[in-house]
């Protein structure tokens, strides 16, 4: 009987695996992907939080500015975002506070920003911010805290209890700027304190663990930086204002703004004449009126040397309806368009790049997580 003979294949005996040989090798890590958009050598940020809508003091002190800046630093990469993390230092309501995140977007779109300028996105989809949040608590006093301005005017107001948050935010606020190394901070004049805030915990973090944070600059609006209550000049214009004449919200209707303005307060001498200590209320509408026409607050008392407070608050009403008109046609454009979370997408991706490059830094300086 014939036999058959099977052919059999060698197979080669590959040597064993040195890891096992060595089993504390280290793993290394890489650092998180960079985007393919280049890096600018100079960042600007700042951001607005959604507690409801927005005014005309928003705009001017705000808005506006960004829009400018988008033109005028060109050569800083910025970015721009709703701060809703801010908004729950007091109770919200879910659905409107999504609804107010939505928006305070529209209306950065509206009021001008370019989103082929500007990276607009809304600070808790980047998770980052609390991240860094907590480590500048981490790095603060708890005496910073409480000598804060603004915190020591909430808890004044505030009858049901104070939430912690409120007394920290102002460390998640330079995490927020820190995060990106920004070189500049558009802010108002009740703003100074934070920003001297954010200084000192990017020098103290920096001193403590080495050169990890830009210190920021602040940029200070030569008008329109903080503009005052239509009924009580000596405050500022706050949507939280128990007074609805005292505040112009950007989606006030156009009939309205125009009554809010002729039934400003004002003061019984008729003279239009820029004295914020004297006469507040003409000194806060020429504020107005010089920030929206760029024109200089001693040309406009001159051009109204002559008129009364009237005919002032007539051109007035014009002037800020004309400026508001366009705003409102392009928000209710955009406001349900799919557009508007391509924005947001695109905004937070290009944010979350820089932000992780950062905290990867920060962690590695800290000593937390795994060997890096």
């Amino acid at each position: 009987m014939a036999t058959t003979t099977k052919s059999v294949k060698k197979t080669e005996t590959k040597p064993a695996s040195k890891t096992t040989k060595n089993p504390k090798k280290k793993i290394r890590i890489v650092p998180p992907t960079i985007a393919v958009i280049p890096d600018k050598t100079k960042r600007l940020v700042s951001g607005i939080k959604p507690t409801g809508q927005l005014t005309l003091g928003n705009y001017i002190g705000a808005l506006r500015q960004f829009v400018k800046l988008q033109d005028e630093l060109s050569d800083h990469e910025h970015f721009i975002f709703i701060a809703d993390l801010h908004a729950i230092t007091t109770p919200q309501d879910r659905l409107e506070l999504r609804k107010n995140i939505r928006s305070v977007a529209a209306l950065y779109i509206a009021c001008g920003l370019d989103p082929d300028k500007v990276n607009l996105f809304i600070q808790s989809e980047v998770a980052e911010h609390a991240a860094l949040g907590y480590i500048m608590e981490s790095t603060a006093y708890v005496g910073e805290m409480e000598r804060m301005t603004q915190y020591k005017d909430k808890k004044g107001k505030q009858t049901d209890g104070i939430r912690t948050s409120l007394l920290t935010y102002p460390a998640l606020m330079a995490a927020d700027i820190l995060l990106y190394d920004a070189n500049v901070v558009p802010i108002g004049d009740d703003q100074k304190q934070h920003l001297e805030l954010t200084r000192n915990l990017a020098t103290r973090f920096n001193n403590l663990y080495g050169e990890t944070f830009v210190v920021p600059e602040g940029f200070f609006p030569e008008t329109g930086a903080r503009i005052k209550s239509l009924t009580d000049p000596t405050k500022k214009m706050d949507k939280s204002g128990d007074n609805e004449k005292s505040y112009i919200l950007l989606l006030d209707d156009l009939g309205l703004i125009r009554r809010k303005i002729k039934s400003a307060v004002t003061d019984s001498n008729g003279i239009i004449k820029y004295e914020v200590r004297n006469k507040p209320g003409i000194s806060n509408l020429l504020q107005i009126y010089s920030s929206l026409t760029d024109v200089s607050v001693k040309d406009l008392e001159k051009k109204y040397a002559e008129s009364d407070y009237a005919t002032f608050k007539d051109d007035l009403a014009e002037i800020v309806v004309d400026a508001i008109r366009p705003i409102q046609q392009k928000y209710f454009e955009i406001i349900n368009d799919t557009k508007l979370d391509e924005i947001l997408n695109q905004g937070a991706e290009r944010a979350k790049v820089i932000a992780s490059r950062k905290m990867f830094k920060v962690y590695k300086k800290l000593g937390l997580g795994r060997i890096r």
